[in-house]
């Protein structure tokens, strides 16, 4: 990258560092952050996301704060656990992970427990891992350095009412999911393959799960973002929210309105 090259990037990521640390995005946040997340907190890690992501500040201003402020309603920090900020090209797409998912349901009173895994050959062949009639009945796992191959990927959910559904997906069926998403050859799916397998499987148990509507948009949108040709799951609506209700859906346009004025674009 030439000196100018690098001199243009250096000033598109103060401009946006200014708009993260304005009094202006700090109160837009504050109003939708839940109790447990700060906004110093989440513009730090957001600050942080700019720093560990250089090709963030080449993204547009409109779609990388569109992420920013869609996060802070779900009440999710982008640090690459819970999500992750992917530029693809000039647009910045938001990927939640399985982490951020499991986090979201479990906000709700009604879930008592969620887990995801994957499988190894040697578990399985040693009869450590067990799936009947929607139910992990058993898995042991291997702590042995040499587990053969990853053969499967499931999520499991247990509710306080005492019933317990589970979803288990092969490796060529991740796989088939990989193929089919725009982000399969960079980010996640290639520094973190065990992590995107267990949120694929917990995509598919998701429909069990008493997830807001707020959330359960969002999931689907990103089927829509990540795969595109997967079909859109209708869930029963749940009995009441996870967080605070977004009053216009359209809240994150207007907000990134506010906050970037016409001829402010990156």
């Amino acid at each position: 990258m030439s000196d100018k090259e690098n001199a243009v990037v250096k000033q598109k990521k103060t401009i946006i560092k200014e708009h993260l640390q304005s009094e202006a995005f700090r109160i837009q946040v504050e109003s939708a952050l839940p109790k447990h997340l700060t906004p110093d907190r989440f513009i730090g890690v957001a600050l942080n996301a700019l720093n560990k992501t250089p090709a963030l500040a080449n993204c547009t201003q409109q779609s990388l704060f569109k992420c920013f402020l869609e996060l802070s309603q779900m009440g999710l920090e982008p640090d690459g656990r819970r999500a992750h900020l992917i530029p693809y090209g000039q647009e910045c797409t938001l990927l939640i992970d399985y982490k951020g998912l499991v986090e979201l349901a479990l906000r709700n009173g009604d879930v008592a427990r969620i887990h995801a895994d994957v499988v190894y050959e040697t578990e399985y062949d040693a009869g450590n891992f067990i799936y009947d009639r929607g139910r992990i009945e058993r898995h042991v796992k291997s702590l042995m350095p040499e587990r053969g191959k990853v053969i499967a990927a499931y999520a499991e959910v247990e509710f306080k009412s005492g019933t317990a559904k589970a979803e288990v997906m092969s490796v060529e069926e991740v796989e088939g999911i990989r193929s089919r998403s725009k982000a399969g050859k960079n980010g996640p799916w290639v520094t973190d393959w065990n992590e995107m397998a267990k949120k694929t499987a917990f995509r598919r148990l998701s429909k069990w799960l008493p997830l807001s509507p707020e959330i359960r948009e969002h999931i689907e949108k990103d089927d829509e973002h990540q795969f595109s040709n997967m079909k859109r799951v209708n869930a029963p609506k749940p009995a009441r929210p996870m967080f605070k209700e977004i009053e216009d859906k359209e809240i994150a346009d207007d907000l990134v309105e506010e906050l970037i004025p016409e001829g402010g674009e990156a």
